[in-house]
């Protein structure tokens, strides 16, 4: 029962970083049916920044653990989400009313130039975060000691995606973002500016990956420049899972995923977690192609 709860822990909180990076993929793929292959190394982005933040800022000297957390997180989603959107104006946006190929084709572009840009400016070699920032401490849970930090983790990434819930389906802004997704001609007679929905939504998306970044960095203690294609591809997988294009899907997804991975390693062998999730994926798509909660990406998002 305790290596059960411990897996169990550790799951859910790698799952909620996986969570977050697929939120980007969906949302995305629900305004412009567009998969953003660059999303992965701006969750890298999201990292390298947080940890350039603690180190030349000296966070740790002027606050407590969670508070320096808080900072780091609220700094790389802001400066991811501004990258985001250049990458939106510069990289899609030109080629909006192109063929669908062409975007694929720029966004692949995009994310070799993001992932060679961060191998420049902070090196190929890997980065290690300063320790001791999250909390060290473990909560007892039916007699088992569990660590504060995947509770914080997980609890942080959790707080983050009902937010995004709430802004989608409470707000005019997400009105309008779930208009755009269904259809952007009509939106338009509405009175809706596309473009301008169609940046927000590369603002919040990169913006959750770059705090799925910095939780990951702090969970894991090191970064490198390369990680987005490995992470990326799982949050992509999560999306899917779940059913691409659908919000409630992609935190389901990403939150399974993870469990699926910590249990496959713990039970079965570390070598094989990855073809465990893979293979599980695989069979759902066979008995439900559409995800788990299905594909309706004008309702969902």
């Amino acid at each position: 029962m305790e290596e059960f709860l411990q897996q169990l822990t550790n799951g859910l909180a790698v799952g909620g970083i996986y969570a977050l990076i697929a939120l980007g993929y969906t949302m995305v793929y629900g305004i412009l049916r567009l998969i953003n292959f660059a999303h992965g190394d701006l969750f890298t982005l999201g990292a390298y920044i947080g940890f350039t933040l603690l180190v030349s800022l000296n966070l740790q000297g002027l606050m407590g653990g969670l508070a320096v957390a808080g900072v780091l997180v609220a700094m790389a989603m802001g400066l991811v989400a501004l990258a985001g959107y250049l990458l939106e104006r510069v990289a899609y946006r030109p080629l909006r009313r192109s063929n669908r190929l062409a975007a694929v084709v720029s966004a692949l572009g995009a994310s070799i130039f993001f992932s060679n840009a961060i191998m420049l400016v902070w090196g190929a070699r890997v980065k290690v975060y300063p320790g001791g920032i999250l909390p060290s401490a473990t909560i007892s849970f039916l007699g088992v000691d569990i660590m504060l930090t995947r509770v914080v983790l997980f609890g942080s990434s959790v707080a983050l995606m009902l937010l995004l819930y709430w802004f989608i389906n409470r707000t005019r802004v997400g009105t309008a973002i779930r208009a755009v997704a269904i259809d952007q001609d009509t939106a338009r007679l509405m009175g809706i500016n596309v473009d301008h929905i169609v940046s927000l939504v590369f603002l919040i998306g990169p913006a959750l990956g770059g705090a799925a970044g910095v939780m990951m960095g702090l969970y894991y203690g090191q970064i490198s420049y390369d990680m987005g294609f490995s992470f990326g591809l799982k949050a992509f997988t999560a999306a899917i899972l779940g059913g691409i294009g659908n919000i409630p899907g992609a935190m389901l997804g990403g939150i399974l995923l993870g469990v699926i991975e910590a249990m496959g390693a713990a039970y079965i062998s570390m070598a094989w977690k990855d073809a465990i999730a893979f293979a599980v994926l695989i069979l759902i798509l066979i008995v439900r192609p559409t995800g788990l909660l299905g594909e309706r990406v004008a309702d969902k998002l």
